[in-house]
């Protein structure tokens, strides 16, 4: 075989190679146009939660540095989106003061949201002797004098969306709820019986996806 033969070999090849890369290059780049088209068009909106109310049945801290609470919380969910789903894959509920969580964290089972539909869960949250620290005590000891302590309830979890027969990937979502809880004379809260008292807040959260 002549070096001219060879040479010519050698130039199909890379002509070949050429081709295949870029026919890649081609195709992953309508692939990934037509998923950017149809996320435009869709435009997917993030779930809005609501904090609907608070009930207390037990916030001591009777023990220096320790807290112990019992709240039940119920939050309301809507998707916004007419042609998109929600799958919550994971949904844990816990209470921060402070920015330190004083209970254990509550799972809410796994759920489907349909388009513009709305959920609502009541779980119930917990911490006994929970450890605080020594200025978050303080500070406690102070707002509970006040009459007025403000907590925060966070959901932290995962979510996957769906779009016709399409499911994307999971994403991490994160709740942020604050909660004023009066516990003045003028509180405004409902007894419920056993020492239990709900606050009506009616609070919108914020929502990070």
């Amino acid at each position: 075989m002549s070096v001219k033969e060879c040479n010519h070999h050698k130039d199909e090849k890379k002509k070949i190679f050429r081709r295949i890369f870029w026919g890649i290059v081609i195709f992953l780049f309508i692939f990934l146009l037509t998923i950017l088209i149809v996320w435009a068009i869709l435009r997917p909106t993030k779930p809005t939660f609501i904090l609907q109310d608070v009930t207390v049945y037990a916030f001591n801290a009777t023990i220096p540095n320790f807290l112990t609470s019992n709240f039940q919380v119920t939050l309301s969910s809507r998707n916004p989106n007419n042609k998109i789903g929600v799958y919550y894959d994971r949904l844990d509920t816990y209470v921060v003061y402070r920015s330190q969580q004083i209970t254990l964290r509550t799972a809410i089972p796994p759920s489907y949201q349909g388009h513009k539909e709305v959920d609502v869960w009541s779980p119930f949250v917990y911490g006994t002797n929970v450890p605080v620290a020594p200025y978050n005590f303080v500070g406690l000891s102070q707002d509970q004098s006040n009459g007025n302590v403000l907590v925060v309830v966070n959901i932290d979890g995962r979510v996957r969306w769906k779009v016709g027969t399409f499911i994307s990937g999971r994403y991490h979502i994160y709740i942020r709820c604050p909660a004023y809880i009066n516990f003045g004379v003028q509180s405004n809260g409902i007894s419920e019986g056993n020492n239990a008292v709900k606050y009506q807040l009616v609070q919108q959260c914020t929502v990070s996806v």
